[in-house]
């Protein structure tokens, strides 16, 4: 037993001495593994995934920039031969070099290209790289190049010498972006515009405020609310730009970043495949520009449809920026407003370099100019024809110069001498004094020219970038659209995808339930709202089958924060109690928790429910139980006369006697008032929440007055999910009996016409110009009696005050008008209309409700309506029915067809 013991401890030590105990060498590699792998990690970071914070460039595209200002001789060179040329500078695959040189050239700033190069919109590749060409652009040779001020070290063999930095005097990285994924460390830098890079380095420079947001070459709208200059936790929402096309069709005509129109059209196509949209077919007649045209089936919303469109698929994305860089071989976290800073800074520095260099080289030609001078016109090389040695001959140069030297700059070296001694015989019997005086008197300008930059050196970095801005910004206007976005509630804009079923006797509901009750089409993302005859309410989300109570008396898609539906509701409280009348709506519940309407009683029930989407009030009929001494046993009851208030109230009591039945007698009235409604300009959308321009209270058969630049005009129903056209020019409240007045060309006559119309077809875009190409809207106003001032562009001709309502008669819209005139007009200005009268609106007494959220209460005591007052009520509904009367039969015939009625 000692024996073994002794020979394990034996092992131990040999394991522990790096031996096993069959002699083989054990290496751990603990330690191996940490620096191993640190070593890798600041390789990928450092020499592979993260841009310079000097030059902006990754080090493959720093090696590929300098390879194509080696081979650079103004012509084409094929990508091929870059490639190779570059892989004596950068370690890796010719594949990784040729991908990154394709990445630059489609960011469209540094290299000019010919051949197939692929498509940022499709996504389709470039060609392969024996087929493909590129050279520097001018932009590149003017800013990324100069090697007087380049700092050099040896590439990775040793032959070749390469830039640690290109002197880059541009904002670059922040106008080409960068992404890259190291280990343990990424950056994604959004590209910015050109232009705005320039007028924010100005606006530095000269010690004003700037900020900067990206700019997408693929276009698009984009939200930079929450941008967060760029840094770690920001974030830009881009939309595709989408527009209506007609009725059926939509148009995606850009595209966010980072999507293709094939990833585009996929997630569409997801979407439509889950019932999250509904689509007809689509169509992607892409090339130089973004098409995509989305055909939608019949009876499908075009704005919902957008909505869904954001809500559902890529033509909304969310981009997560993280600026990182490399700063003295160390990543560094900054936002881009400090990258903008350091890169002017640097911009200024590279400057200042250059305009000394270029001082020094000055200073040195004027005075070996004068130096040249001196010693041709004063003959000093005859001096140095005795002379047999060549310290002689400086020395006899230098004597005789030394009369001559006072007004040089600094003292003459040997090296000065022996370019003297260089100077050919031919160029000494050629040489022209004047000339030369003039050359070193156009020298002394170029030095005090210099000399007046470097003392204004901040005015110069300005100049520099104007001049930019002036040479390459044509053509690099903002192509991505800034906007603030309107929050899309995914719930409200998915489309019906799914049967809604109820099983009212077992307290079933869901969208398996095929051989029950059906109710309405549902979206798989809906919450459902349940009324149960015991008076309990309950919100769900919905299933296959869900079990929410027996007696079930109204189920409905439950739609959060909605004001306007008003539920009327008559409950018994407990087997022996009073019963009570209420109005309320459900604005935000907990979801799965169970409501009690009623007073909380054992054995209360409900009597009479109705769900009303525009705040109906009807009027019913109560029938007593003949018991007792009771008289009046029958009598009406208008809702209209109650409140609306929270749910958790008790209600007015209608009667302390058992009643028989509830009978609906007649249909009501909205007793909500008209909805006032707001356009928002800075997110392109109608609310309801006071943000924007009030356009106006609008009841359920009010429209929007829509007209656009294109000469296009409709009346419609506000909706608050209704996008507009970016031309539209005016938005308003529509009234039928308000003449539109305008002015416009007609392409086909070439001349101008006037013309007076009514919006003959509501809720029917029609065009009130004519459709000729040329032909264009001058102006239109919406006043009664509009006047106008016409400028000519002939100088003959005075202006002239047009009177619309003298000029022509209201017509049809689709009347030619009458022609103003021939010449070509400048302008058209609208003066103050003359004043009108609008005649008053006939509006029927009813009595209405604040359409304002109740907050719930606790039951308090509330007048009852007993027996001794029925006959008060009665007498007021007498005296109501003559004024309700036309309202009555109109509202008759256009009730809602969601209106639910349940009578016990």
């Amino acid at each position: 037993m000692s024996e073994e013991i002794n020979e394990n401890e034996h092992e131990e030590e040999l394991i522990n001495e790096g031996e096993n105990p069959q002699g083989e060498t054990i290496t751990k590699v603990t330690g191996m593994y940490k620096e191993w792998f640190l070593d890798y990690a600041s390789y990928v970071i450092l020499e592979r995934a993260v841009p310079s914070l000097e030059d902006g460039l990754k080090p493959v595209q720093r090696r590929i920039m300098h390879s194509m200002k080696d081979l650079d001789d103004g012509r084409y060179n094929k990508v091929a031969n870059i490639v190779g040329h570059t892989m004596q500078y950068h370690p890796h695959g010719d594949a990784s070099i040729a991908d990154a040189m394709v990445q630059i050239g489609q960011k469209e700033l540094l290299i000019d290209m010919q051949g197939n190069w692929g498509n940022i919109l499709t996504g389709d590749r470039a060609a392969a790289s024996r087929y493909i060409e590129a050279r520097l652009s001018k932009f590149a040779l003017d800013v990324v190049f100069n090697p007087k001020t380049t700092e050099w070290k040896l590439s990775y063999d040793g032959r070749r010498k390469e830039p640690i930095d290109l002197p880059v005097k541009f904002p670059l990285l922040l106008a080409q972006g960068a992404e890259g994924i190291a280990v343990g460390l990424s950056t994604k830098i959004l590209p910015h515009n050109f232009n705005e890079l320039i007028d924010a380095s100005i606006k530095y420079l000269k010690g004003r405020s700037f900020k900067i947001v990206p700019d997408f070459l693929t276009g698009g709208i984009a939200d930079f609310t929450n941008y967060n200059d760029g840094k770690r936790g920001g974030k830009v929402r881009v939309r595709a730009k989408i527009s209506q096309l007609d009725k059926k069709t939509l148009v995606i005509n850009e595209i966010p970043f980072s999507t293709t129109t094939s990833s585009l059209i996929d997630s569409i196509l997801k979407a439509n495949d889950k019932g999250k949209i509904k689509i007809k077919k689509i169509e992607d007649n892409t090339a130089a520009e973004v098409e995509i045209l989305v055909h939608l089936p019949p009876n499908v919303s075009p704005d919902k449809s957008i909505d869904a469109l954001y809500a559902f698929t890529n033509c909304e994305t969310s981009i997560s920026p993280l600026c990182c860089t490399i700063e003295e071989n160390t990543p560094v976290f900054l936002g881009v407003s400090q990258l903008l800073k350091h890169s002017t800074d640097l911009t200024v520095e590279l400057l200042k370099r250059e305009l000394e260099i270029q001082l020094n080289e000055l200073e040195e030609q004027w005075h070996f100019s004068s130096l040249e001078r001196i010693f041709i016109e004063n003959r000093i090389y005859r001096d140095i024809e005795e002379e047999e040695t060549w310290e002689g001959v400086i020395e006899a140069i230098d004597k005789g110069l030394q009369p001559h030297i006072k007004h040089l700059k600094r003292a003459i070296t040997e090296e000065d001498i022996t370019r003297l001694t260089e100077i050919r015989i031919k160029k000494i019997s050629k040489f022209d004094i004047d000339k030369a005086k003039q050359f070193i008197e156009s020298l002394e300008d170029k030095i005090a020219g210099v000399k007046h930059h470097l003392a204004n050196l901040i005015e110069f970095a300005v100049d520099y970038f104007k001049t930019l801005k002036t040479k390459y910004g044509k053509g690099k206007e903002r192509k991505t659209e800034i906007r603030i976005f309107d929050d899309i509630v995914a719930s409200k804009v998915a489309m019906n995808n799914a049967k809604l079923y109820v099983n009212r006797e077992e307290g079933f509901i869901g969208t398996s339930l095929r051989r029950d009750e059906f109710v309405c089409d549902c979206s798989d993302i809906d919450d459902i709202i349940v009324f149960r005859k015991d008076g309990k309410m309950m919100v769900t989300k919905i299933d296959s089958k869900t079990f929410v109570g027996k007696d079930i008396i109204h189920v409905a898609v439950f739609k959060k924060k909605d004001k306007r539906t008003v539920y009327n509701f008559m409950y018994k409280d407990g087997t022996k109690g009073p019963s009570y009348m209420k109005r309320f709506n459900v604005t935000a519940v907990t979801r799965d928790k169970e409501y009690d309407l009623t007073n909380g009683s054992k054995g209360s029930k409900v009597l009479y429910f109705t769900a009303n989407p525009n705040g109906e009030a009807e009027v019913v009929t109560i029938n007593l139980r003949s018991v007792g001494s009771v008289k009046k046993l029958k009598w009406d009851i208008d809702f209209a006369d109650l409140a609306v208030k929270g749910r958790g109230v008790r209600g007015n009591t209608i009667s302390k006697f058992p009643i028989r039945k509830v009978e609906f007698k007649s249909a009501g009235v909205s007793t909500l008032k008209p909805r006032k409604i707001w356009f928002d300009d800075a997110v392109q959308r109608l609310n309801v929440d006071q943000r924007g321009e009030l356009l106006g209270e609008f009841r359920a058969e009010d429209k929007l007055l829509i007209v656009t630049q294109s000469g296009k005009a409709k009346a419609v129903k506000p909706d608050l999910a209704m996008h507009f056209e970016d031309d539209m020019i005016v938005l308003e409240k529509w009234k039928p009996n308000k003449p539109l007045s305008a002015i416009y060309f007609d392409g086909e006559k070439e001349r101008y016409y006037v013309k007076r119309f009514l919006i003959e077809t509501p809720e029917k875009e029609e065009t009130f110009i004519s459709e000729h190409a040329k032909s264009k809207l001058e102006i239109i106003a919406t006043d009664y009696r509009p006047i106008a001032e016409v400028q000519y562009s002939k100088r003959s001709l005075e202006n002239e005050e047009l009177n619309f309502e003298d000029f022509i008669a209201v017509k049809g819209i689709k009347a030619q008008g009458n022609q103003l005139t021939v010449d070509k007009i400048k302008n058209v200005n609208l003066l103050e209309s003359l004043p009108y009268e609008e005649p008053e609106e006939k509006i029927e007494e009813v009595e209405v409700v604040d359409e304002e959220i109740v907050e719930e209460k606790l039951p308090i005591d509330i007048p009852t309506i007993e027996k001794s007052s029925t006959l008060e009520i009665q007498d007021k509904e007498d005296k109501k029915k003559a004024l309700l009367k036309k309202a009555i039969q109109k509202k008759k015939e256009n009730t809602d067809d969601d209106t639910q009625q349940s009578l016990f």
